[in-house]
């Protein structure tokens, strides 16, 4: 099944996220699901660090239409279950994190590292194949530099898998830099943007938007 309703690119300050990708890692073409900043408040000012764009693979409608058809873009945007369904279902997503302000690999994998393992303790999911994933996470970013307009791509396969890639400008490699078999990582680094404490908000409202009228175009169709 492909979208019911025509998409368009999204603009995220000076970064456009196309309406669909082919990720690395991937024979398929994704849609774009949401984007949005991410950004802190530092000293009474907004400061913007990177720009998050979340594709999905069309199954997803299928996978989420049987719960969430119907539901309007508020009531999504205001569940975590939703967002849930979307991190832990059955169908590939990928992610593109572009940068706004420079960043090293090092500070960007540490701070990951770190969500993703309040997640896990959080849950009581933390283990010696959880630490070992991380190590090799940290690992594939320690001598990264990231400038502004520089992208980090995760391709998250329907299994679990993770595929880790790296991009000068807005292209889209055709190949993975690494790939760690993981699926709580796949999962947990998914969480950290949309989930309950996703540090991308306005991501998560995009995909919400997006999705709602997705599944309400869906919906009809199969009517």
């Amino acid at each position: 099944m492909s979208p019911a309703v025509p998409l368009s690119e999204i603009k995220v300050e000076h970064v456009t996220f196309p309406a669909a990708v082919k990720p690395p890692a991937s024979n398929n073409t994704l849609f774009l699901g949401g984007a949005g900043v991410r950004g802190l408040e530092i000293e009474g000012k907004f400061i913007k660090f990177t720009a998050i764009g979340v594709y999905l693979e069309d199954s997803s409608l299928q996978s989420l239409a049987a719960k969430w058809k119907g539901k309007s873009a508020t009531e999504l945007t205001d569940s975590v279950e939703f967002y849930g369904d979307i991190i832990r279902g059955p169908f590939e997503k990928f992610m593109r994190v572009t940068m706004i302000l420079p960043l090293t690999g090092l500070q960007f994998s540490e701070k990951v590292a770190e969500n993703c393992v309040r997640i896990w303790k959080s849950l009581g999911l933390y283990t010696d194949a959880e630490a070992k994933a991380i190590e090799k996470f940290q690992e594939v970013f320690k001598e990264e530099t990231f400038g502004p307009g520089s992208s980090i791509l995760f391709t998250l396969s329907s299994h679990g898998s993770l595929a880790i890639s790296f991009s000068k400008d807005g292209s889209v490699p055709e190949t993975e830099n690494a790939v760690i078999e993981n699926k709580l990582l796949s999962a947990a680094i998914l969480e950290s943007m949309i989930g309950k404490h996703g540090v991308s908000p306005e991501a998560k409202q995009s995909l919400a938007t997006t999705l709602s009228g997705l599944l309400r175009e869906t919906n009809e169709n199969v009517n």
